[in-house]
């Protein structure tokens, strides 16, 4: 099945020249910007269905850049097919929404373990089980964000399948939450939580019950306390913070993993 191009990712195993590492943004607008960080000569593979996809020549290795849409689903079908060609290593970056007064727009948050407020991810495991990230895989993304010196917070993510009601907020349609809603964003912050996305929990689950590694990388674009509102003033910030961190976290991994040298 590996050496099958895959449905929804119009992509096979001979298309990405062995690469072990995947980058995986939601938007798929992001994904050429990410790939020429790692490589300026990096080149387009695929588009399909919404799912974008390049590869970069980095430190001899190929690494690949694969958009997974907005949401656990849509991430789902990502990880499957990206795992049947032969990736390893996956990290998602992307956006999310702060919770906790500390942290500011801009800054950068590595998920230490996620809040499973998703439903794709029970369809790999149940609900008890945890969504964590790879340890070696975050510590590379922590060493990374200390050398280049860039704001950045380890905290749980709370992965909701919903940007409106599952993240409390009151300006969707109805302007209505459900009762289950009703003061959770009040609740997670007295839980320590960071901040809220949507991919993190199914990405890190999946890794887990099939025997990769995976980590997540978010900048704040929102904060929650303050606005309701993503600030789109921050976001240029936000994404020279995490492509930085990115590529320097990919480096020290290849090397400690003895992949390169």
């Amino acid at each position: 099945m590996s050496e099958n191009l895959q449905y929804h990712i119009s992509l096979s195993k001979s298309q990405i020249n062995g690469a072990q590492y995947v980058i995986l943004p939601g938007d798929p607008g992001r994904v050429e910007h990410l790939a020429k960080a790692f490589d300026k000569e990096a080149r387009h593979l695929s588009s399909h269905r919404g799912y974008v996809a390049y590869l970069a020549n980095f430190q001899g290795q190929s690494v690949l850049v694969c958009s997974t849409g907005i949401g656990g689903p849509s991430a789902s079908i990502a990880m499957e097919e990206l795992a049947n060609i032969g990736l390893r290593y996956f990290i998602r970056v992307g956006t999310c929404g702060a919770i906790q007064p500390h942290i500011k727009l801009g800054d950068l948050v590595i998920t230490r373990g996620a809040v499973r407020l998703d439903g794709a991810s029970t369809h790999y495991a149940p609900i008890e089980y945890p969504a964590v990230p790879s340890f070696k895989l975050t510590a590379a993304l922590l060493h990374a964000a200390e050398q280049l010196k860039t704001p950045h917070h380890l905290g749980i993510t709370v992965s909701s399948d919903t940007f409106f009601p599952g993240q409390e907020r009151y300006d969707n349609h109805a302007q209505y939450v459900l009762r289950q809603f009703q003061g959770s964003l009040q609740e997670w912050q007295k839980l320590h939580v960071s901040n809220y996305e949507m991919e993190a929990s199914t990405i890190l689950t999946m890794a887990n019950v099939f025997g990769l590694e995976a980590a997540v990388i978010c900048g704040v674009f929102a904060h929650r306390l303050v606005s309701e509102r993503p600030d789109p003033s921050f976001f240029e910030i936000a994404r020279a913070n995490w492509e930085n961190v990115l590529v320097k976290a990919v480096y020290h991994h290849m090397h400690t993993q003895g992949t390169v040298l």
